[in-house]
């Protein structure tokens, strides 16, 4: 008796107008992580002269490129082209999730509807990408946060880790983790690391190599707001008492 495919089985959909070529290898292994890219397409006017560096790399990774004319100057069929796909691939009911590559915040209101019919959408784009298309994505990753496969086939991060300052002071990280991690707190106030982990998932788009650490866990110690306890390879964490000297400071702030 056969076993049931129970492979995750994800659409990656690439505008080409707005992500660079020499980046796909890390985009394709990201996805990796969640599922199998079974299809595969970019769009744009592939007799546009802009998009040159992309020929060998869509057949070095199979990769469907989809023409689209620029009918009129200053409009961008190929988003409309992408968009008309992603809906047809959704009433299809064939696929898990969608992956998207692109910088344009036009993008948003289709993330929103896929979203809407239980589809993951995983989001690539450079650091310019506007915080509503971002935001909007099942989990968003900044392409320059990303560094090719390591040899045990992991993607890490490559930006410099954001201070402890800084992440103190970006109210909606803080209010994210701290909510997390009360929301997933035991009896003993420890919360576990990948029940913590879930719950930011289920909250927000959410990467943290975007803030330049490899795992959520570092993220978490450095932002100094936090304690972390590893037994073997558990990792717990809790809020820092009221009482501690660098909670009182983060409080008045």
């Amino acid at each position: 008796m056969t076993k049931p495919n129970t492979e995750t089985r994800i659409a990656l959909l690439i505008d080409a107008d707005n992500a660079p070529a020499a980046k796909i290898d890390v985009i394709l292994a990201e996805v990796a992580r969640y599922g199998v890219a079974n299809v595969r397409r970019a769009y744009g006017n592939w007799k546009s002269q802009h998009l040159k560096g992309w020929e060998a790399t869509l057949h070095e990774y199979a990769i469907r490129p989809i023409q689209q004319f620029a009918y009129s100057s200053g409009k961008n069929a190929s988003d409309m082209a992408m968009v008309i796909d992603a809906m047809d691939l959704l009433y299809a009911r064939n696929l898990d999730g969608i992956a998207i590559v692109s910088s344009d915040a036009d993008f948003t209101p289709l993330v929103m509807r896929l979203l809407t019919d239980g589809l993951k959408v995983y989001g690539f784009g450079e650091q310019k990408t506007p915080k509503p298309f971002a935001n909007a994505c099942s989990k968003f990753t900044y392409l320059e946060a990303l560094a090719p496969p390591s040899s045990s086939g992991a993607v890490v991060a490559v930006t410099q880790p954001t201070p402890a300052k800084e992440l103190r002071g970006d109210t909606r990280l803080v209010q994210m983790l701290r909510s997390a991690v009360e929301s997933a707190a035991g009896d003993d106030g420890w919360s576990h690391l990948g029940a913590v982990g879930h719950q930011i998932s289920n909250q927000a788009s959410f990467d943290s190599r975007n803030y330049g650490y490899r795992k959520l866990s570092d993220l978490i110690e450095a932002t100094e707001l936090f304690e972390v306890k590893r037994e073997n390879q558990i990792v717990s964490i809790r809020d820092k008492p009221k009482g501690s000297a660098r909670a009182k400071a983060v409080r008045k702030t």
